[in-house]
């Protein structure tokens, strides 16, 4: 007996995309290949990318893009990194301000492959941005740094406006989704960050499986350790070789989801299908905590 061939999902009309194109789409893509610099915007194949680089915003991938995790949702490529550019802190920096930006999101690979996992550039990125930047906050989105508190610390110490770890999913799921890290693990990345005084951050992909009261759960693990703005988006299948949508969350749920994190003390939530953790995290830098 042959077996029954799976179900094709059909993507709603709520989730179509505009392709990125505009003169400020072509200057921000100019001036990332002159320096050689990798953004999560297309690494991460983000479905955002034309709306943020016409608006002049990116999010700048540091230590290169290749990561030595194999998450089963990421289209950032993985396999052994390159050395580490002692260059890309300036680099980074003097493209802030050649986009002119009054906001830059920081984010990496992980460099589990590293002695310090990365921290060090990490925070000479921060520093240097912030020097040759004044004006400019910064978001950085960083790794779990194999849950060494110590190396942490190093990019909390280089005092960044918001710190954001991604939770990606909820806790049953965790251990078929993100291929090293740990739910607990991340959540106490999170406490260790709000205990710090700076702004915590933390975000999830739905429609991997996940029930609404587990979504539910996630935000209250959240909250228990002090992180003030979360991110709700829809997982999109980057190849065919990633895990595969199990459904197409309706926008009716992610607007539940956005009021029921303001219900439960979030001072901010991002709550639609093609929210990504970075999106509009302009806005997050103005809220209390």
């Amino acid at each position: 007996m042959s077996e029954t061939p799976e179900k094709h999902i059909r993507k709603p009309d709520w989730l179509k995309i505009k392709l990125p194109k505009g003169d400020n789409y072509l200057k921000v893509k100019g001036i990332l290949e002159e320096k050689g610099l990798h953004t999560i915007c297309s690494s991460g194949k983000c479905p955002n990318m034309g709306e943020c680089w016409n608006a002049g915003t990116a999010t700048f991938m540091i230590l290169g893009d290749i990561c030595t995790r194999s998450c089963k949702f990421c289209a950032t490529k993985t396999g052994k990194p390159l050395p580490v550019d002692e260059n890309e802190p300036e680099n980074i920096a003097q493209s802030v301000k050649q986009l002119n930006l009054k906001h830059v999101v920081l984010t990496s690979v992980d460099r589990d492959d590293l002695p310090d996992g990365g921290a060090t550039i990490w925070a000479e990125t921060v520093r240097k941005v912030k020097e040759l930047n004044p004006g400019t906050t910064i978001e950085t989105l960083v790794p779990d740094f194999g849950g060494n508190a110590d190396q942490l610390q190093i990019v909390i110490n280089s005092a960044p406006e918001i710190i954001s770890h991604n939770l990606e999913t909820v806790r049953r799921l965790t251990p078929q989704i993100r291929s090293a890290a740990q739910y607990d693990r991340s959540l106490e990345v999170l406490r260790q960050i709000a205990d710090s005084g700076l702004k915590a951050k933390s975000g999830i992909m739905v429609g991997l499986g996940e029930t609404e009261s587990e979504v539910l759960e996630t935000m209250d693990d959240l909250r228990k350790v002090n992180c003030g703005i979360f991110t709700i988006g829809q997982y999109l299948q980057p190849t065919p070789a990633h895990l595969k949508v199990v459904e197409y969350v309706h926008p009716d749920l992610f607007e539940k989801y956005r009021v029921a994190g303001i219900e439960k003390g979030f001072t901010y939530v991002e709550s639609k299908p093609l929210v990504r953790s970075s999106y509009h995290a302009e806005k997050h830098v103005d809220s209390k905590q």
